[in-house]
């Protein structure tokens, strides 16, 4: 699905505002008054609110896929390498995207939504598939171990990452960081989480551990 200028300004403003108040505590008024549109507008666009919240889940699944597919398939990266490189687009997408991995996040603890349920197994299916294969690259390249078990390394990544960025202000005050500015610290952060999953996973599948 590809949309178009004014469809995408209108998902960007609807996933603020249900990242914010929850999907059923945001009106489909308030989502057209913060877009500077009518009512209609989102109607002809997405025909419902429900529609909407798809289309938000569409858009962002979708160019995750796509990131993924063009990290595996470029031959200049060693598989260490590539890992290296999704870790790196992981965190920096959580922190970019703070307002969609909320609403995901709640979304799943919710499971409310059918569609957007259904979306996100496609997504975890498609994204696991891909992963796979790239252990299975780097294990014919006697680069990681043998028996990893994928789908527990992929939650160990997501889980994690995912937990440490919603308690980052632990993290500040548990290791005296509480002199840095907000901009100061989330740069200092993401360099830490970025090495620690790093160093992670290169201990628990790498053959070099």
């Amino acid at each position: 699905m590809v949309y178009n200028e004014k469809q995408l300004e209108i998902i960007s403003v609807a996933e603020k505002l249900f990242s914010e108040k929850g999907f059923a505590g945001t009106s489909v008024r308030e989502i057209a008054e913060a877009a500077g549109i009518n009512v209609a507008m989102i109607s002809y666009y997405f025909t419902s609110k429900e529609k909407l919240m798809e289309a938000i889940f569409t858009e962002r699944t979708n160019r995750m896929t796509e990131k993924l597919e063009r990290i595996l398939q470029d031959d200049k990266l060693s598989p260490i390498d590539k890992l290296g490189v999704l870790i790196d687009d992981y965190i920096n997408k959580i922190i970019e995207k703070q307002k969609f991995y909320k609403l995901m996040y709640f979304e799943q603890m919710l499971d409310n939504n059918p569609a957007i349920n259904a979306l996100l197994q496609k997504l975890k299916k498609t994204n696991g598939e891909l992963f796979a294969k790239l252990i299975k690259d780097g294990q014919q390249k006697k680069v990681f171990r043998k028996n990893i078990d994928v789908v527990f390394m992929i939650h160990t990544m997501i889980g994690t990452i995912m937990h440490s960025f919603m308690n980052r202000e632990i993290y500040r005050t548990t290791h005296n960081l509480e002199h840095l500015s907000d901009e100061e610290f989330l740069a200092e952060y993401k360099t830490r989480l970025k090495k620690y999953m790093k160093d992670l996973f290169k201990l628990t599948i790498s053959n070099e551990a």
